[in-house]
């Protein structure tokens, strides 16, 4: 009998691919990223012949480092960045062009457009999600309409649309087109109640149904791997990347919330069987679907930058090496010195959904310097996950008692202790910090029978490190208010 699962993590920078034993330890690892494209501002492009090779490599590489053979594995599940766009020919499997990633902004004056003539929520009711760049529909529209011929040959059923799970999936087994619930409810095109593309939303954004893949659920035999190294492993799970999390957290009953400090911060709820309508900028999407069962619906709060921002003062300012030299240089001041950092590089999205905003950094003086810089950029994704968790409190008529946490950011402890401070709640952070490659295996792993149901994946879940508040009231109100304050200087930079 098999002894481990697999997981796929394709994220917006990298690709992995995990191996994990029955208690959800980590057998074997290996990542690559792939290159990030930007062809003109504001235009965010990935390579998906790039990234399905990176799979390939990774794959390779975890079995042989840990010397596994196909039939060692129970499963595989993918986990996915969500909303970046491939269109693929239906023969070749080759992309038509450039995977359009979730961050990419191009299509802002269509967003303006739509809003103007039957506003912002105009397909809210049906979808959860407000116009927004972030979305799939858009994107799909916009390759059709300037890859030459795409449209035409989408309509002759030539070529296929998914996200990044379904073209995975679709190379992997050989020609299965399909995406499950989590994914499809971030397209702006499926149903929040029937889990099925709506003709309504087909027809205002003008996407051919033919082109679409069927929706499956998050846990459930989907076909078996073709893939040289894993061939006859049977892909089992699906789950966009922060509703992995959301599994691979355990987070099963209504009230239970994690956050993700990815490339961007994504907080989730779970809500239980019914979508809950969001009154305060939070998105309703769906959190999972096993097998037969109901779905679970989720609110989420998301925010474009976080880790990104690191990246990008390393990367554009060079005012660090390396992205874990941020913390270092931040502990070289005692505060913040007055610097606020807006990353609204992409728009602002949760709870505001204001696309024309644009980064701010406010309160500059002399006196400010790099570590002040430093702690500012930190500082930043602690603010925005306060301002998400007020209006998920608002909207679910639930406390976040807790804050669960994982992601490449939680390593920073300065960071997690102000968060814990700025929130005056405990942040907990898992034994197991992988979660969204975990989720994915867990959603395969329930699939085949691997494991039995979830209480067995709760009974594995486990706290590795807390952080309590210890920060008084006055200090945390005035540095929030301040924050608010420069948030509002980043609306509405660009016009429309």
């Amino acid at each position: 009998m098999a002894d481990y699962i697999g997981a796929i993590d394709q994220g917006t920078t990298s690709t992995r691919f995990m191996v994990f034993d029955r208690k959800g330890r980590v057998a074997a690892t290996a990542q690559k990223e792939h290159q990030q494209i930007y062809p003109q501002p504001g235009w965010v492009e990935h390579d998906a012949e790039e990234i399905w090779l990176r799979t390939r490599e990774v794959v390779r590489d975890a079995m042989a480092q840990a010397r596994l053979r196909p039939a060692d594995l129970a499963a595989i599940g993918i986990t996915n960045q969500r909303e970046t766009s491939v269109v693929w020919d239906r023969a070749t499997g080759r992309p038509a062009w450039n995977a359009l990633v979730w961050q990419d902004t191009r299509v802002g004056d269509r967003v303006s457009e739509m809003s103007r003539t039957g506003g912002a929520g105009r397909f809210r009711e049906a979808t959860g999600l407000p116009l927004s760049t972030y979305f799939s529909s858009l994107k799909i529209g916009w390759l059709l309409d300037h890859v030459p011929g795409l449209r035409g040959r989408a309509e002759a059923g030539e070529v296929l649309f998914g996200n990044i799970d379904s073209f995975l999936v679709w190379r992997l087994t050989g020609g299965l087109h399909v995406t499950d619930p989590t994914n499809a409810s971030r397209t702006q095109l499926m149903n929040l109640r029937t889990l099925d593309w709506d003709p309504v939303l087909l027809e205002a954004f003008a996407v051919p149904r033919a082109i679409l893949p069927a929706i499956r659920p998050s846990s459930q035999v989907y076909g078996e791997a073709t893939l040289e190294g894993i061939e006859g492993v049977p892909v089992a799970g699906i789950l966009g990347d922060q509703q992995a999390a959301l599994v691979g957290q355990t987070c099963f009953a209504p009230g239970e919330a994690k956050n993700t400090y990815g490339t961007g911060c994504f907080l989730l709820m779970n809500t239980g069987t019914a979508p809950v309508a969001s009154q305060f900028g939070l998105l309703t999407t769906v959190a999972f679907r096993f097998g037969a069962e109901p779905a679970r619906y989720a609110l989420e709060g998301s925010v474009a930058i976080t880790g990104a921002l690191v990246q990008w003062v390393r990367d554009n300012f060079g005012l660090i090496a390396a992205s874990p030299e941020i913390e270092a240089l931040a502990r070289t001041v005692e505060d913040n010195g007055g610097v606020y950092f807006v990353p609204a590089f992409s728009g602002l999205y949760a709870p505001y959904w204001k696309h024309n905003a644009r980064g701010v950094i406010a309160g500059l003086t002399r006196y400010s310097n790099k570590g002040h810089m430093a702690r500012a950029v930190l500082e930043a994704t602690a603010f925005q996950t306060r301002e998400v968790v007020e209006a998920m409190e608002k909207d679910a008529g639930i406390p976040v008692n807790v804050l669960r946490t994982d992601g490449g950011m939680v390593e920073n402890e300065l960071l997690m202790q102000f968060q814990a401070d700025l929130l005056d709640r405990p942040v907990v952070r898992p034994a197991v910090k992988e979660t969204t490659a975990l989720g994915a295996a867990y959603a395969a792993g329930l699939a085949v029978g691997f494991y039995k149901d979830i209480e067995e994946l709760k009974s594995y879940w486990s706290v590795d490190r807390t952080w309590r508040p210890a920060m008084d009231a006055a200090p945390r109100e005035r540095m929030y208010g301040f924050w608010k304050k420069a948030v509002e200087r980043s609306f509405d930079w660009l016009e429309g």
